[in-house]
């Protein structure tokens, strides 16, 4: 199976935000490419927000060229063999956290951002990834900083995306408690 293929199964089993959900899928049925960052139209993308919900807290990085607090997450690659496998590869490799594992039901929210030309449009699909009892955090080339906040310090250092992804996490959590 394909990244594409693989891609438009997740999103087909996605069961929130149904009009951006439609979105996602009309996207990829039209942009055979639209998994990659070379799609002008825009593409999808994977993140993921590493939490600790032992402590109540999640991960966030000082985004290099944005200068903004934000989940882990990027662009897919050849190697990925999922979306989720891509936004695993991404937390890791920007969180620095080995063992790594996301929560289980699939994505936890989307969110469609503009971004400048050529691409113009990331459409992210954003899991949660929860952190080993013995993480320790390693500064990426993306990264200015590395910093674990309390769940309710989100909103006062990210934007409203990163506050709707956390929001989304905590309600994924609840369900699974």
């Amino acid at each position: 199976m394909s990244l594409h293929e693989d891609a438009v199964l997740v999103l087909k089993k996605y069961e929130h935000q149904e009009e951006l959900r439609q979105a996602y899928l009309d996207h990829l049925a039209t942009h055979p490419d639209g998994m990659w960052k070379a799609c002008g139209a825009g593409h999808l993308t994977a993140s993921a927000l590493v939490i600790d919900p032992t402590r109540g807290r999640v991960l966030l990085t000082l985004h290099k060229k944005l200068q903004m607090w934000l989940q882990m997450g990027g662009h897919c690659e050849p190697g990925d063999d999922t979306v989720a496998a891509a936004a695993l590869r991404e937390g890791t490799e920007e969180s620095g956290i080995a063992g790594l594992t996301l929560l289980p039901g699939g994505p936890v929210r989307l969110d469609r951002h503009p971004i400048p030309a050529p691409c113009n449009w990331h459409l992210d699909v954003q899991y949660a990834a929860v952190a080993p009892a013995d993480a320790v955090e390693a500064i990426s080339d993306e990264s200015l900083d590395l910093r674990w906040f309390a769940y309710d310090e989100v909103a006062g250092v990210a934007d409203e995306s990163v506050v709707r992804l956390m929001e989304a996490t905590r309600a994924r959590l609840a369900e699974l408690a």
